[in-house]
């Protein structure tokens, strides 16, 4: 180690490992899907892994399309230091996400993170800061018994209800409290359309800060999960005859705190530099839905129950991809746009990156916004992709997906999707014995 001065938030990191006890911290970081890794280092080691980063192997970024070993380094965030506050008491264990860089400290090309941050780097040489709030929907069932087998819901409440047994209000106020001890502020909760179905909004934030929290909440919410003896899952259609779980994104530019997605002469409707926004998110859609809707199953929630399956916008509808919500009287320039379609199984970093990109061509192209839909979309409007072959081919041929995150971590998102489709195709279903089965 040289004697160079320790940054302030590298010193806070080492101060409170010491003075709270901490024996262990993890240091996270996601694969091109999306999947949360993870690996602890003994908190004797942490200054020098702080200092100098930790080898570890690059494929394990690849998903699961690994092609052979890459030595790179995680870097750890001294900023995105917490405490983890489901771990039993007396034994607190840290976390902290990492960068994933080359040996020679140039960025890893399979890394999410650094993916998005170099699109918040163009913004913000265009004078913009991407802020983003999420509403993040889940299920929750009894213990899974038997893979494949149909879960079973704790209650079977509806929108907004207070269920008799009121797991869910619980499961809620635990999964908030964890939440915000690791400082991920939360703006409401509630019970969602279906059965043992929840949503918990967080407050908006940065966008990279919030590709955190969201990596972050999975995992809170399947740890409280866990404790309670029941199952929580993110998948987006998990029930037959019910909604599926989806992740609406409120996506805005900020020039420090003035919000540029209002228009200060005519409160409620979008500014321009906001209309040049949606256009460029409606224009380039279909070519990104395989990052916003990336499994098999995604594409069974999107056209069911209000879920989009049509690029196209509205201020009071439900079912069209974007909706720009009203203004409300005590908070006039909270202009900002609601994008629909996304799911709770993407890859945060990767789906921010990229609605970004197409935002900003938007702007920079000066993109002609469609006309509004008052109702269910129109005829005119353009479908989305109907299943992840489609939206994968999209995504492979996408230019603008291939600048915002580089060639090599396209090519290495594309082939999974690809290798997910091929395994789901050999899938003989449950519909197909009962359909085909009585009469061939």
């Amino acid at each position: 180690m040289d004697d160079k001065p320790i940054d302030p938030d590298t010193s806070y990191v080492l101060r409170t490992v010491l003075e709270r006890g901490v024996r262990f911290v993890r240091f996270w970081f996601v694969d091109v899907m999306g999947t949360l890794k993870s690996f602890s280092v003994p908190a004797s080691e942490l200054e020098q892994a702080l200092a100098e980063g930790v080898s570890i192997d690059g494929s394990s970024l690849e998903g699961s399309v690994r092609l052979r070993e890459r030595d790179v380094i995680a870097r750890p965030d001294p900023r995105t230091f917490q405490v983890l506050p489901w771990r039993r008491p007396g034994a607190p264990v840290g976390r902290m996400f990492c960068d994933i860089q080359m040996p020679d400290r140039t960025p890893f090309a399979g890394d999410s993170r650094q993916a998005l941050r170099s699109v918040l780097t163009r913004a913000s040489a265009l004078g913009y800061s991407f802020q983003v709030g999420c509403e993040l929907e889940f299920f929750l069932f009894e213990p899974l018994v038997d893979d494949g087998a149909v879960p079973r819901p704790l209650d079977r409440g509806a929108y907004f209800d207070l269920t008799p047994r009121d797991e869910g209000s619980d499961f809620r106020r635990q999964t908030i409290e964890h939440l915000e001890q690791m400082g991920i502020p939360v703006k409401a909760s509630h019970h969602e359309v279906g059965p043992s179905q929840h949503e918990i909004q967080l407050q908006h934030d940065n966008a990279l800060a919030m590709a955190d929290a969201v990596s972050t909440f999975r995992v809170a919410v399947k740890e409280v999960a866990h404790e309670q003896g029941v199952y929580a899952t993110f998948m987006p259609k998990p029930l037959e005859d019910e909604s599926g779980s989806g992740m609406h994104l409120h996506l805005s530019l900020f020039d420090g705190d003035r919000n540029l997605f209002h228009d200060p002469e005519n409160p409620g409707a979008l500014s321009a530099i906001g209309r040049g926004f949606l256009a460029g998110v409606l224009h380039h859609a279909r070519e990104l839905t395989a990052v916003t809707n990336p499994c098999v199953n995604s594409y069974k929630r999107l056209g069911s129950f209000e879920a989009p399956d049509h690029v196209c916008w509205t201020r009071h509808g439900r079912e069209a991809l974007v909706r720009v919500p009203s203004a409300r009287p005590e908070r006039p320039t909270a202009a900002r746009i609601e994008v629909r379609s996304p799911d709770p199984s993407c890859n945060p970093y990767l789906a921010f990156a990229v609605l970004l990109a197409a935002g900003l061509r938007g702007i920079e192209r000066g993109y002609e916004l469609p006309e509004e839909v008052e109702d269910a979309p129109t005829a005119e409007a353009p479908p989305l992709p109907g299943d992840l072959r489609e939206a994968t081919d999209l995504f492979a041929g996408s230019e603008l997906a291939r600048e915002a995150l580089g060639e090599r971590l396209c090519d290495w998102y594309a082939a999974n999707q690809r290798s997910e489709w091929r395994d789901y195709k050999r899938i003989v279903t449950e519909f197909e014995r009962r359909r085909y089965l009585p009469i061939l």
